[in-house]
């Protein structure tokens, strides 16, 4: 770390101006909530133009990061090992701060004293940058030299600032010793008290954002009931009129997935505001060929990539369209508001006549989207093989949400985008068609007729894809498989085991190979089939089974269902999905959420057996412990486990062989705002 000694008159712009300076006037009302989740804590502010996250990490490397929504920016301090684990304490809540820098130009951030119980720190790497950067240096400890930021220290206090690499106003991070504490040149911080007593300012000076306001976000019979629950802070904090944030830390920014899921979940508890603005900042960044954005690149994160790339240093957004199953959730979330959702006509044909924000109208951009879903499953419903099902992007390993280079085990074609997504969203665009509400849109040559094939291809789709993700196992093999896997994880395989079918074992590959044969990973993307479709009894049954039986049988566990099980795979597969993979077997809040949701609507169904019904409210119920028994962790992103004693204890999440961590707050982890209101029927 680069020093430079600075006297105490050296200006240190810090200067906090008056509330509410340079503020756009927003109506959401200040935020300010704690989700403590050891090692980490978490502080949220959002008043008036600021919106920060700051994210304390306890232990034996210490760290404070503070991110923005604003520009997807952030700055930290990473200190170096401590002797004996060190707990940071929050002392006062953090107090919005405007300050100006050297040019004039305004910077939003916060201040907060805090307290951590050790005599010495020192600073081993500060940055500011884009969140991104910091994610890339926490996760594989390097950043691009060209960040890096001279530390400047006079007197009681360390301070770091830079423009952005474009020139344009950048950012600032300040430590303050108070007390009797003391900041050496060399970056160590000390006291003679057994504890240290500091002040961190942290400032961007990226364009603010614009809150989705309380009257702009819930219903007002839903945010009377949920105002101050954790859920409620959460999802208040991550909505902008110009997008929904994915999650914070890490994930301060658009994603397509988690948007469009995420409004689909919660879609009965937002007001048509909240809906409207976050499927036109889908819309707004559609491919030129009608693909949903998977995730943007903004702020200097993009001037980093078209610098790398030999381009001018511009912070112009770049949109990632790798993924494959984004494209395929737009028409069901679209259906759903425009036609299900009792959205009144009038305001269902003012949105499609609205701007999209990219030039076009939504409705026409909305017909793009299906353009492109009914040319790219055309193939399968006239030829139905696998190689004509949806398959990965040359060059990618993965393109769903499970988006780790294991996630589907080397597969090419998810059972997610093929048997779930693809059939839903050509009923939804084959029913928002017969409903006359894009016709001012299909005047383009050719668009109807295009269109039209949609309701035969979900047939086909919908009857002939999901046999190929079949999966058969002899009882015999079964069973050994759980026993030998059960004992290589230190688990008591006697629960599981008597849970298995005397019969053959079926289940639902996770994925098939690129020769077209099923890869034998349990999972819970049958969450979505639940969710988007009405399969046949008989399968319903089967579908629910598989999953509910306890680990390492199934999925579920006491502490929350498992998103893969890898049990009846090879020793390879296993290690690929274990509890310190990202899309392994770990939990992650949103697919409990999904799969409740599903089992919700296929409970409204009339052609199900009291037994099947019964076996249905009893895999609510049991999800719904589960969802319980973890409390404020249900808000973050997922959550990993250790087994002692015959009992599942909860672990936070970190990867094998990275740094990467957790979300404190998670976008579709806030859509139990939405089923909670299903919880007093969840045990009937």
């Amino acid at each position: 770390m680069r020093l430079a000694v600075l006297a105490l008159t050296a200006a240190l712009l810090m200067l906090p101006l008056r509330s509410g300076q340079g503020a756009p006037g927003e109506s959401a009302p200040p935020l300010h909530f704690a989700i403590d989740l050891p090692p980490y804590g978490n502080e949220f502010l959002r008043t008036d133009d600021i919106a920060a996250h700051l994210v304390l990490r306890s232990g034996r490397e210490p760290r404070l990061i503070a991110a923005f929504p604003a520009g997807d920016s952030g700055v930290g301090i990473w200190f170096e090992a401590t002797a004996q684990p060190a707990h940071w304490h929050v002392l006062t809540a953090p107090q919005p701060l405007r300050t100006r820098d050297a040019r004039g130009r305004m910077l939003r951030g916060f201040s907060v004293e805090l307290g951590i119980d050790c005599a010495r720190l020192r600073v081993r790497e500060a940055l500011l940058s884009s969140v991104r950067v910091l994610r890339t240096y926490e996760s594989e400890g390097h950043a691009p030299a060209s960040v890096h930021a001279l530390a400047e220290v006079g007197g009681r206090r360390i301070r770091w600032s830079r423009d952005r690499l474009d020139g344009a106003a950048g950012y600032a991070l300040a430590l303050e010793a108070l007390d009797d504490a003391r900041i050496d040149t060399d970056g160590a911080i000390s006291t003679t008290a057994r504890a240290l007593h500091l002040k961190l300012s942290a400032l961007s000076g990226e364009p603010a954002l614009h809150p989705l306001g309380g009257a702009e976000l819930l219903r007002p019979d839903v945010s009377d009931r949920v105002e101050s629950s954790q859920g409620a802070q959460v999802l208040s904090f991550l909505s902008y009129r110009e997008k929904f944030l994915a999650g914070s830390w890490r994930f301060d920014t658009y994603f397509g997935r988690d948007t469009l899921m995420s409004l689909l979940l919660l879609r009965s508890v937002l007001e048509p505001a909240a809906i409207e603005s976050g499927l036109r900042s889908v819309l707004q960044r559609l491919s030129d060929g009608g693909e949903v954005a998977h995730e943007e690149t903004i702020g200097e994160f993009a001037i980093l990539s078209r610098l790398a790339a030999g381009e001018p240093a511009r912070a112009v957004p770049i949109y990632d369209y790798g993924m494959i199953d984004e494209s395929f959730m737009l028409a069901p979330l679209a259906a759903q508001y425009l036609l299900v959702g009792g959205t009144a006509r009038a305001r269902a044909n003012a949105f499609l006549a609205s701007p999209d924000g990219a030039g076009q109208s939504c409705g026409a951009a909305l017909v793009r989207n299906f353009l492109q879903v009914v040319a790219a499953t055309a193939a399968f419903a006239h030829h139905p093989g696998a190689e004509h099902l949806i398959g990965l992007k040359p060059g990618h390993r993965s393109g769903d949400w499970r988006d780790s280079p294991d996630g589907l085990d080397g597969g090419r074609y998810p059972y997610d985008v093929n048997v779930a997504l693809v059939p839903a969203a050509l009923r939804a665009i084959a029913n928002l068609l017969d409903s006359g509400v894009l016709d001012p849109y299909l005047k383009a040559a050719g668009a109807r007729d295009a269109l039209r094939p949609a309701r035969s291809q979900s047939l086909a789709w919908g009857r002939l894809a999901a046999p190929l993700f079949g999966v058969r196992l002899a009882a015999a093999s079964a069973r050994a498989r759980v026993a030998t896997y059960a004992q290589a994880l230190g688990i008591d395989a006697a629960p599981a085991l008597a849970a298995l079918p005397s019969s053959e074992l079926q289940f639902d590959a996770i994925a098939l190979d690129a020769a077209g044969h099923p890869l034998p990973v349990m999972h819970t993307d049958v969450g979505f089939t639940l969710l988007l479709d009405l399969p046949a009894p008989e399968a319903l049954e089967r579908l629910v089974a598989a999953l509910l039986r306890p680990f390492p049988a199934g999925l579920m566990t006491p502490i929350g269902l498992l998103v893969a099980n890898a049990a009846y795979a090879g020793r390879q597969t296993q290690a690929h999905f274990s509890s310190r993979a990202y899309h392994g077997a770990v939990v992650w809040s949103w697919q409990e959420a999904l799969m409740i949701a599903g089992l919700d609507r296929q409970l409204q169904r009339r052609d199900l057996t009291a037994a099947l019904r019964r076996q249905l409210e009893r895999a609510r119920a049991a999800l719904w412990d589960a969802v319980e028994a973890v409390g404020a962790l249900r808000s973050s992103e997922l959550w990993s486990w250790s087994y002692h004693d015959g009992h599942y204890q909860v672990q936070p999440f970190e990867a094998a062989g990275l740094r990467d961590e957790s979300d404190g707050a998670q976008l579709w982890s806030t859509v139990f705002l939405a089923l909670r209101q299903l919880s007093a029927s969840r045990r009937r």
